[in-house]
């Protein structure tokens, strides 16, 4: 079955989920109906995972179909929404729009000249104006938030709090240009800022390095740093990390991960800790100066 839906009865409680890549848009959607929500996921094709997906109620759109979204969400009841999971932007020529968001198009592609803050923020507006209220993941599950303080039992050095403010630093000087949330940072060294492949395929950018011999800080050093960018609408793609980015951490020979707390989205905390402390990795919530508790 593509698609299934529950009596319109639920509806006034009914809270969309437009998802893209990884564990976040299902962890957000069990949140949600341990609360006693009513979920339905619009899973963008390409990005969103068929089986995951299919356990709960459901719709599959291309990216840029727009009018199919948000008619689909009308009738499904859904009053509320929440944008979720990873996603690269499209190129115009990739862009399915659909007829009933034809009229639409010259504003997508407006969208599409700014960043990624840009284009997010408008396309929330879009679902704003056809009377939607946009929420962050967190508002729907507050216990998604990275909390200050370490998450297993490990805790940064000295010189890994020296990398992580420069990060946070270095973050803080980038936000106007919209180009990423996530650097590394070793020995005082900047080996990687994040730009439109994500941070996965960064970490692995490391890993490449490291088997170049173009590192030289010896494995074990340096650390991950997230943040989202100055001014950024928070309601629309915090950073996040989960077991998977332990993974990539452990893999690029680096000491540990360090994110905003209150500020990152985690989706399995407990997992996440286990990971770290497999991999002998720390994994750290700081404040927006990159403080270490």
């Amino acid at each position: 079955m593509n698609e299934r839906t529950l009596n319109d009865s639920d509806g006034d409680r009914s809270l969309a989920i437009v998802c893209g890549g990884g564990s976040l848009p299902y962890a957000l959607a069990d949140a949600a109906v341990r609360r006693g929500r009513r979920v339905v996921l619009f899973a963008l094709r390409g990005w969103a995972d068929p089986q995951r997906v299919a356990a709960y109620p459901h719709h599959w759109s291309w990216v840029g179909q727009i009018g199919r979204l948000l008619q689909l969400a009308e009738k499904e009841g859904c009053r509320e929404i929440v944008f979720i999971g990873s996603i690269v932007r499209p190129a115009r020529r990739h862009l399915f729009v659909d007829i009933r968001a034809i009229w639409m198009l010259p504003r997508l592609f407006r969208l599409l000249k700014g960043g990624d803050d840009h284009l997010q923020s408008g396309l929330g507006r879009i679902f704003e104006e056809r009377g939607f209220r946009l929420l962050a993941p967190h508002e729907v599950a507050p216990e998604l938030l990275m909390p200050r303080g370490p998450v297993g039992g490990r805790m940064p050095n000295d010189r890994d709090s020296a990398d992580i403010a420069k990060g946070i630093a270095l973050l803080h000087a980038t936000s106007p240009f919209d180009i990423g949330q996530a650097v590394v940072v070793a020995n005082n060294h900047v080996l990687a800022v994040e730009g439109p492949e994500g941070t996965d395929q960064m970490l692995g950018r490391i890993v490449e390095l490291r088997s170049n011999r173009r590192i030289r800080a010896p494995l074990g050093t340096g650390v991950l740093v997230k943040a989202p960018k100055d001014g950024q609408d928070h309601r629309i793609d915090l950073p996040s990390i989960g077991p998977k980015t332990v993974e990539g951490v452990k893999a690029a020979g680096l000491a540990g991960i360090a994110v905003v707390a209150g500020q990152t989205i985690v989706a399995d905390h407990a997992r996440m800790a286990e990971a770290a402390d497999q991999a002998g990795v720390f994994v750290v919530g700081v404040d927006t100066n990159g403080i270490v508790p």
